[in-house]
């Protein structure tokens, strides 16, 4: 991928002189969904697959960005005094408003720069292709600029990136997740503290299968936003009885004694998934801890329950994909990942039943919806970095 991106590089930017390589991985995350913004815990993991880029700095002030996987938009070109969110500028949109934020967090950044970006993630499917070139970006402007900021300030400044130059509410796991990845470990992130510990994912006899449904989703234009709505309305109906910040930091049984003030049948619900979610996370890595990988798998499966049911953002799409891979025999768990409304989801799967697991689940699944869905065995990655 690399050397492809450099010789395209060179095509579109005259040379590759003085041109430096960086890399910043997709994501999955294994449980705790929709729990990141409802300052709770999640657990993913890094992959081996992502967001690669060739980039340089300039002399002038003009930016210039080229997509391998957008080349019918050719060079998306800008002034760094132009920091702007235009329609017509589609992906480019993204490292521009991490360009954005960082001089607005008062990071000198005079000059402009140009990047080849190639991604082998599959766009709209969940594994956070935007998140990866937001902290990729980041990453860039901290070493083409010398810039003195730390891993988790680049991830801060990447979500807010999402959240308020691109538009979407998004909580940190995704970029927390790329930015601070570790190889054959999955992170369990606090949101509400930014406290985190990597877990080895111990998984002898099993794998990570990610399967991707090919139906598309745009974050944006989800219900993604309001959903975080519905749960922001409960948690200030429950901060009228009870002191507390976030619906994170409720146990079930606190959220169970006090969950009549809500007074919405349907916030109650989305706040359910939020608390029970989040304690199903903390039982899932205490499981995986102990070497019980059955009992993580069951809650993997309870998650998908709750999401459909309590949270609403799965669909038939997800659902069928779902259900499929629980009837399979080498199933441990699956559930849908990510924010849903299509997507991918995530399986553990029995390392010898994995090629039967992906016939017979990708046969059912294209049976009932028309769809092909595709199936990748997740390797557990770095996080993002130069590559030198």
């Amino acid at each position: 991928m690399i050397e492809s991106l450099k010789r395209v590089f060179g095509e579109r930017f005259g040379s590759t002189e003085g041109a430096r390589e960086f890399f910043a991985p997709g994501r999955v995350n294994l449980i705790g969904e929709h729990t990141d913004y409802n300052g709770g815990n999640v657990f993913p993991c890094a992959l081996d697959f992502g967001t690669y880029a060739v980039a340089r700095r300039r002399e002038d002030r003009i930016v210039k960005l080229y997509s391998v996987n957008f080349e019918d938009l050719g060079v998306m070109e800008f002034s760094v005094d132009e920091l702007i969110n235009k329609r017509e500028h589609d992906w480019a949109n993204y490292p521009k408003g991490v360009l954005d934020i960082f001089r607005r967090s008062g990071y000198s950044i005079e000059n402009g720069f140009e990047v080849v970006y190639g991604g082998n993630i599959p766009n709209g499917a969940g594994l956070s292709s935007s998140a990866s070139i937001e902290v990729v970006t980041s990453v860039i402007l901290k070493e083409l600029f010398e810039l003195e900021n730390t891993m988790i300030d680049a991830v801060k400044m990447s979500q807010r990136a999402e959240n308020e130059f691109i538009g979407v509410n998004c909580g940190i796991m995704d970029q927390f997740a790329i930015g601070m990845g570790r190889r054959n470990n999955a992170i369990l992130l606090d949101c509400n503290t930014l406290e985190y510990t990597y877990s080895e994912l111990k998984l002898e006899d099993e794998v990570v299968v990610i399967a991707n449904t090919n139906k598309r989703r745009g974050l944006a234009d989800s219900k993604y936003n309001e959903r975080r709505g519905e749960c922001e309305r409960a948690l200030e109906k429950l901060q009228e009885k009870i002191e507390i910040g976030a619906l994170g930091e409720l146990s079930i049984e606190e959220f169970e004694s006090n969950k009549e003030v809500i007074g919405n049948e349907t916030d109650t619900r989305r706040a359910k998934h939020a608390v029970y979610e989040n304690q199903r996370t903390l039982k899932a890595v205490e499981a995986l801890k102990n070497g019980d990988v059955e009992k993580f798998g069951k809650l993997m499966n309870e998650s998908h329950v709750s999401l459909r049911d309590d949270y609403e953002v799965t669909g038939r799409e997800l659902d069928t994909l779902v259900e499929a891979a629980w009837k399979h025999e080498g199933t441990v768990g699956s559930r849908m990942t990510g924010a849903g409304f299509g997507g991918c989801t995530v399986s553990i799967v029995r390392r010898d039943m994995v090629a039967d697991f992906i016939e017979r689940v990708g046969t059912e699944y294209r049976e009932k919806t028309g769809l092909n869905a595709d199936f990748y065995v997740a390797n557990i990655g770095d996080g993002a970095r130069e590559l030198r």
